[in-house]
């Protein structure tokens, strides 16, 4: 547990949530050569608060927003699901559709939202987190390596594949942390260019920063650093 993958995947319910939840991490891995793609379930069309915008643009707008942030990342390899935002559930379908992006990338890690709500941060137990996580991780096992699962998958030429870790973000017990204070600027650079969510929220480095304070004060990384955190699980 805990090595350096050769090739990661994220799946999270929402544009933005991994630049929330893991952009630091996303720069880190990619500034050690790991390849980094996302998954992202919905289009978001619920979000953003401006009412004269219509729903269909705002699936646009964010969409155009992820893959803008992916690229400050580093992230060029960015497919989004198109479930309806607000209206996700771990359903055989969701299953499918992440089972199938797992064997087209074939990642060592999938970095996902916890399934389990916390409830010491109930912002991150939004249900399109928690239905995302639990279709992850339902695909990670045993689906994505079970060759009897969804024949026709294995039949489109998409072979079965074993994840070895599940890295599960805004978990009530990270027992993983890693080191993000020199990749800061770059987080708040992608959660910037998600402009629809993010221009409202005047106070979003002083919040992102002492978000990461409180995770590295969680770990052993000493003081005067930022950190984010993850419930890190083998799967082999």
């Amino acid at each position: 547990m805990f090595e350096l993958p050769k090739q990661a995947l994220v799946v999270t319910a929402h544009p933005d949530d991994i630049d929330f939840g893991g952009g630091g991490t996303v720069a880190w891995l990619r500034s050690q050569g790991v390849g980094v793609s996302y998954c992202i379930c919905t289009d978001g069309n619920q979000g953003g608060e401006d009412p004269s915008v219509s729903r269909d643009e705002m699936r646009k707008i964010r969409r155009s927003e992820q893959i803008a942030a992916g690229a400050i990342l580093g992230v060029t390899d960015v497919s989004f699901l198109g479930f309806d935002d607000g209206k996700l559930f771990p359903t055989l379908e969701l299953r499918k559709a992440i089972v199938q992006e797992i064997r087209r990338v074939k990642p060592d890690v999938v970095i996902t939202q916890s399934p389990e709500r916390n409830w010491n941060r109930i912002y991150s137990a939004h249900p399109d987190h928690l239905a995302a996580g639990e279709g992850a991780v339902q695909a990670v096992y045993p689906d994505a390596r079970n060759m009897f699962a969804f024949p026709e998958l294995l039949e489109a030429g998409f072979e079965p594949w074993t994840v070895s870790e599940l890295w599960l973000m805004a978990h009530a017990t990270p027992n993983h942390f890693v080191d993000i204070t020199d990749y800061l600027p770059k987080k708040l650079a992608a959660l910037k260019a998600h402009a629809s969510q993010t221009n409202q929220i005047a106070d979003l480095e002083e919040r992102i920063t002492n978000w990461g304070t409180l995770v590295a004060e969680q770990s052993e990384l000493g003081s005067g650093k930022l950190a984010e955190g993850f419930f890190v699980v083998s799967t082999l």
